[in-house]
């Protein structure tokens, strides 16, 4: 590794470790790179072009209505009747709480786009209602933590939308798609530890919901759950793009929260404008960044060093990718998904690719790894947002949260043991 590799990832780990926000740690450990080997005007310039420049992009646009759509969801009163239709789904099985916890953050988590909007949106229910039926806290606040991160999978995905771009271009059609069963597949397996967990605490079963009752609140749900078959379908039968199918969930989400369900009144929403602006600067200052890193690591060769070097150690496909999901759970521990999927992806896409996997699979794959970085400590933002609606520590939250962890690891070796999980849904829809 040469100097400008040391400089950078030295620069890196000391901004982090000094609690500077990821954005800032990256553009002033990528401009600290330049300037040891490009003079100080032309190192700013470029950091400055290749900034705007990772930013300049059409399908970025979605990205900001996504998120407008999310927060719209989010005070929407969507998670309450996606609880209430959890319910109706499973809350009559023996730990059925916790089952309603991990369908309703995958639901939200979905159809809001964000992990952290689902662990405060259903976490904020659930939690309390798992305490008062005598659930464990902390069991309770790291199943919405884990559960919550489905959504990354789920689509409508932002984090989808950054990897296509990362990838040069993989249909984001095609990846939307291909998160459906590796999501349910994380989601399933988390329901496996919950039902073990609570047969062995002997956690009540829930009360059979009368025959009226579960058509009231899946009739009530069903406008909500109608956003994910809008947005997808839209997108597969050629409709609409990507980022047309994200104005649509703004159109859609203002309806079904202003006029249909009635919980935000017009005065709220300069409120929600600004949240979602703000949200949409950090993202995009994220980008921005990510991008200048990605152009020097480019530049000074250092992803094809690493090409080289993985390649030198083994040319065995198994251990190959078991190195790279290792460096990817690292990564996870302290970088946020988005830098993560920008800076890595143009690192490690060329050597899967010549181990003949998908750019699309090795995607979902990434997603998934990197899911597991939100809900782990240290940075886990994930995480610290469960703690804080459970009223609770991390410290308390680490022993419950490790078979949850062995049920998420378990579905990312499926994964990427077999792409057909990832690929069967696009092939059959013709978008792969």
């Amino acid at each position: 590794m040469d100097i400008t590799a040391l400089i950078l990832l030295f620069v890196f780990g000391v901004l982090l470790a000094i609690n500077v926000p990821i954005a800032i740690a990256i553009a002033i450990s990528t401009l600290a790179t330049m300037l040891v080997t490009i003079d100080s005007l032309p190192a700013v310039t470029t950091l400055a072009q290749r900034m705007s420049a990772g930013m300049d992009s059409f399908a970025l646009l979605a990205i900001p209505f996504f998120i407008f759509s999310g927060f719209l969801m989010g005070q929407g009163g969507i998670a309450r009747r996606l609880i209430d239709f959890a319910k109706v789904l499973v809350g009559q099985l023996p730990g059925g709480l916790a089952f309603v916890n991990v369908i309703a953050c995958a639901l939200f988590g979905s159809i809001s786009g964000s992990a952290v909007a689902a662990t405060s949106a259903i976490g904020g229910f659930m939690i309390p209602a798992m305490n008062k039926e005598g659930y464990d806290k902390n069991f309770n606040t790291a199943v919405t933590v884990t559960a919550s991160t489905t959504g990354m999978l789920i689509p409508p995905s932002n984090i989808l939308i950054i990897y296509s771009l990362a990838s040069g271009g993989v249909s984001i059609a095609a990846l939307f798609i291909a998160g459906y069963l590796p999501g349910i597949l994380v989601a399933v397996s988390l329901m496996c530890v919950c039902g073990i967990y609570a047969k062995r605490r002997g956690y009540p079963v829930g009360q059979r919901e009368s025959f009226a009752t579960a058509i009231k609140k899946t009739v009530g749900a069903i406008p909500s759950l109608f956003l994910v078959v809008l947005v997808i379908g839209g997108i597969i039968g050629g409709y609409f793009t990507p980022t047309e199918a994200g104005a649509i969930a703004v159109v859609y989400s203002l309806v079904l929260s202003m006029v249909i369900y009635k919980e935000i009144k017009p005065n709220q929403i300069p409120v929600i404008l600004t949240k979602s602006v703000t949200t949409t600067a950090i993202v995009m200052l994220l980008i921005g960044a990510s991008a200048a890193m990605s152009w020097l690591l480019s530049y000074e060769n250092i992803p094809q060093e690493i090409s080289a070097g993985l390649l030198g150690i083994t040319e065995n496909k198994i251990i190959l990718l078991l190195l790279i999901n290792v460096l990817l759970l690292v990564v996870g521990t302290f970088m946020d998904m988005t830098p993560a999927v920008l800076i890595f992806t143009p690192i490690f896409l060329p050597i899967v690719e010549t181990l003949g996997i998908s750019p699309l699979h090795f995607g979902i794959i990434m997603i998934l790894n990197l899911s597991i970085g939100l809900c782990t400590p240290p940075v886990g933002s994930v995480l610290f947002v469960g703690c804080s609606v459970g009223k609770t520590s991390i410290a308390q939250v680490i022993k419950p949260l490790i078979p949850l962890y062995i049920a998420m690891f378990i579905a990312l070796a499926l994964v990427t043991a077999f792409p057909q999980i990832s690929e069967y849904l696009p092939k059959a829809f013709g978008l792969y």
